[in-house]
């Protein structure tokens, strides 16, 4: 996860830059149930509004979260399918709370109503994140489903009275990106905490539609707006998170935004962006699915680690023995191509490996949506292609 916010905020109040360091123990993202009343486009667990045989127990769950409180994990991602339409969800909710985590659920939103309001409210969850496609019928035509969208703001009012932190979270593709601006003034005028930019990554139902995947243009174009508006509205005094997820090239591109618009600043953020170090799954980003299985994030469903109904989470996460997560735990990582001989490797790390994977079969060749030019990153381009074209196709937000 790459946090705009954080450097923006480093660009008029700079801190000191650290060594780079990892935490006690992963964020984990838990699937604790794989049924959804939705079939959105790009899925990665693939769900369906049926039930999966198999899923872990109360009681399974609670014994691995003692494991996980025990490993020193900070963090719980509750989530899906939809986590809502388990029945015990805020049992583990509670639970999880009590135990020290910082809990976030994350929903459709479409379940989040007045008959759930307040026991979303009572568990305390620290933060809920739902998913937005766009808006109105785009939306709608994402999660297949009509009035899908006025269903999830209702949702994310409901909880915006209560008091309670959420964020949106929207994956960009070339069916969706024109409703990007529309987003962020969404966010902004409805007060809304977090914004979180995923780009697309080739899992679940995103493999099968990544012919979709936004181009590299409309890629940086949105770069553009996402750090033009973060930055307008922190001059505002309006603060709030932007986060983008699954292409760590972001980080570098930033540093060449800062290069143009703050050249006093940029080896600063350089520094801070080293700090950073780019993707870390299988480091400080776990995934458990519905069925216990492990896996280095949520992206790698196809590849288990584990399962912890065998052995605990701390003994799978720490196990090395796999050449994936050997090689994931490497920083900077061991990758070929165009990733290997980029000068900024040891910013972005790689970024996704899953696209890489994917697409050739080995995880460790160049991944296939880096958006930088091969002279943003130091690549000859007579090794590996012509330039791309950059363009904006957003408007330009006006910012301070």
């Amino acid at each position: 996860m790459f946090r705009i916010s954080s450097f923006i905020r480093e660009l008029d109040h700079p801190t000191p830059a650290r060594p780079r360091g990892n935490p006690p123990g992963p964020v984990v993202i838990w699937n604790l149930i794989r049924r959804c009343n939705l079939t959105c486009k790009h899925c990665y667990s693939i769900s369906a509004d049926k039930d999966f045989p198999g899923e872990l127990s109360t009681d399974e769950v609670f014994r691995v979260m003692d494991d996980l409180k025990a490993f020193h994990v900070p963090v719980l991602i509750l989530s899906g399918g939809e986590p809502l339409l388990r029945p015990d969800i805020f049992e583990i909710g509670r639970r999880a709370k009590a135990m020290g985590f910082y809990v976030g659920l994350s929903s459709n939103g479409t379940l989040i109503d007045r008959s759930n309001i307040d026991a979303i409210a009572e568990t305390g969850f620290d933060y809920v994140g739902v998913s937005l496609d766009g808006i109105g019928a785009t939306h709608d035509k994402f999660r297949r489903l009509d009035g899908a969208f006025d269903a999830s703001m209702r949702g994310i009012g409901l909880c915006l009275e209560r008091g309670i932190k959420v964020g949106v979270r929207y994956t960009m593709t070339e069916d969706n990106a024109h409703d990007l601006p529309a987003l962020l003034h969404l966010v902004e005028d409805a007060g809304i905490d977090k914004f979180y930019f995923s780009h697309l990554n080739y899992a679940g139902r995103g493999n099968k539609y990544r012919g979709d995947d936004a181009r590299h243009q409309t890629t940086r174009g949105a770069m553009d707006l996402l750090f033009d508006t973060c930055l307008d509205l922190h001059r505002r005094g309006i603060e709030k998170e932007f986060v983008t997820g699954n292409n760590d090239a972001d980080g570098v591109y930033m540093y060449h935004w800062v290069a143009r618009r703050f050249p006093d600043r940029a080896e600063h953020i350089r520094a801070k962006l080293l700090q950073w170090g780019g993707n870390a799954s299988g480091v400080n980003v776990a995934n458990i699915d519905n069925l216990g299985v492990v896996h280095p994030d949520t992206m790698w469903w196809h590849v288990p680690l584990g399962n912890v109904r065998e052995r605990p989470f701390s003994e799978i996460w720490t196990d090395v023995s796999d050449p994936l997560m050997a090689g994931l735990k490497r920083h900077p990582r061991q990758v070929v191509g165009r990733c290997g001989e980029c000068k900024f490797l040891a910013i972005c790390n790689g970024s996704s490996r899953v696209r890489a994977q994917q697409i050739t079969g080995d995880p460790w060749v160049e991944d296939p949506a880096c958006y930088l030019s091969d002279e943003e990153i130091g690549v000859a381009a007579a090794d590996y292609g012509s330039e791309r074209v950059v363009t904006t196709p957003f408007p330009r937000r006006r910012s301070a």
